[in-house]
């Protein structure tokens, strides 16, 4: 699939939007989470052929999608904010803030709307659902690096159990996204 340079400038628009946003909204290391898997999202988007349809990651992805919402439950249970704010020096947002409100749209219901675009074989939609699998398989991550740079001396980490479950999903999702299956062409 041909990308045109107006979505390509759309997705590095979005693949900035953010993490600017975040930054308002979380201050600078959410700044750099949210960076890396936008980011790698964008990149594999550009350098992955886009063929794969729908129907050949759809499994995998609602998979991926409620594990992701799986984890917000654990982050939100376990006080992963609360801890974040600690480790930045930033308070946490109220969740109806403009700019929390503005980075779900751009994340979360974009990550909805992604497989339309897949299944419409719109670009755009295959850049929503990389970031999605590349944030998922990538970001998540953080939830076992960050302990290692800050004074933390329980064995768990707000939100990492359910990482064990959604990293993998989403590499996998994305070793099945960037497969073309001889149906797929």
């Amino acid at each position: 699939m041909k990308r045109q340079a107006s979505i390509v400038v759309l997705a590095l628009l979005f693949t900035i939007a953010v993490p600017v946003i975040g930054y308002v909204s979380l201050g600078i290391l959410p700044t750099l989470l949210f960076l890396t898997g936008y980011l790698a999202g964008f990149i594999l988007w550009l350098s992955v052929p886009a063929k794969a349809s729908f129907a050949s990651i759809k499994v995998i992805y609602w998979i991926t999608f409620g594990l992701f919402l799986l984890h917000r439950v654990e982050e939100r249970i376990a006080g992963f904010f609360s801890v974040l704010s600690e480790i930045t020096g930033v308070p946490v947002p109220k969740a109806a803030s403009f700019p929390i409100i503005i980075l779900l749209v751009l994340s979360v219901v974009a990550w909805l709307i992604g497989p339309f675009g897949v299944s419409r074989r719109y670009a755009f939609g295959y850049y929503l659902v990389w970031t999605f699998f590349a944030s998922m398989g990538f970001t998540e991550l953080a939830h076992f690096i960050i302990p290692l740079f800050v004074k933390w001396s329980d064995w768990y980490f707000p939100g990492m159990i359910s990482v064990f479950l959604l990293a993998p999903a989403a590499w996998y999702g994305m070793w099945r996204f960037s497969k073309v299956s001889r149906k797929d062409t």
